[in-house]
């Protein structure tokens, strides 16, 4: 990681609390996506980190993880799957359901999205308790897809998210 670029993308993350439920603190990356510059540069360290990789698609976990998913599989050169919450994708789904600090949620996806056991790529914008990206390493297994990795704009250690993440490789490009 670019110590250079993870200054930038802490500089450009701004913090809310009391969000979405009081007591909790939301980290906001709508200041990375506003400066074009820091955007692509995101966008470009994803590639070189993951151009040479066994990788058949990129899966974007909902809804900011799409922004930066769709924008590196377009630089990768290859699909991009959404993963998204209850009742937005057409039937034939995959479905997971998991605990969040707040509460309980689901993420579905498209349940032929890995036929033929697919190599998938996570990308979201932040690692926080690791329990969205952990519902959706076990949506993609679910559904017959091998996850490579995990790669996120921010990670932040206090919430020890990686620590339901032992069983894979998650790349964060800052830490706050």
């Amino acid at each position: 990681m670019s110590t250079e670029l993870a200054r930038r993308i802490a500089d450009h993350v701004e913090e809310i609390a009391d969000f979405p439920k009081p007591g909790l603190r939301f980290r906001d990356i709508t200041p990375i996506l506003q400066d074009a510059e820091l955007f692509g540069d995101v966008v470009d360290a994803f590639a070189e980190e993951f151009k040479d990789r066994e990788i058949d698609l990129i899966c974007g976990i909902e809804a900011r993880g799409f922004l930066f998913s769709a924008a590196l599989a377009y630089r990768l050169q290859m699909g991009m799957i959404p993963i998204r919450w209850p009742g937005k994708l057409p039937p034939e789904t995959q479905r997971t359901v998991f605990e969040l600090e707040y509460g309980f949620d689901a993420l579905e996806v498209h349940r032929a999205a890995f036929a033929g056991g697919k190599s998938v790529l996570l990308v979201d914008d932040l690692l926080a308790t690791g329990a969205t990206m952990r519902a959706c390493v076990d949506l993609v297994r679910q559904a017959g897809g091998k996850v490579i990795a995990g790669a996120v704009v921010v990670e932040i250690p206090t919430l020890e998210g990686r620590e339901k993440l032992k069983d894979m490789e998650i790349h964060a490009l800052a830490s706050l």
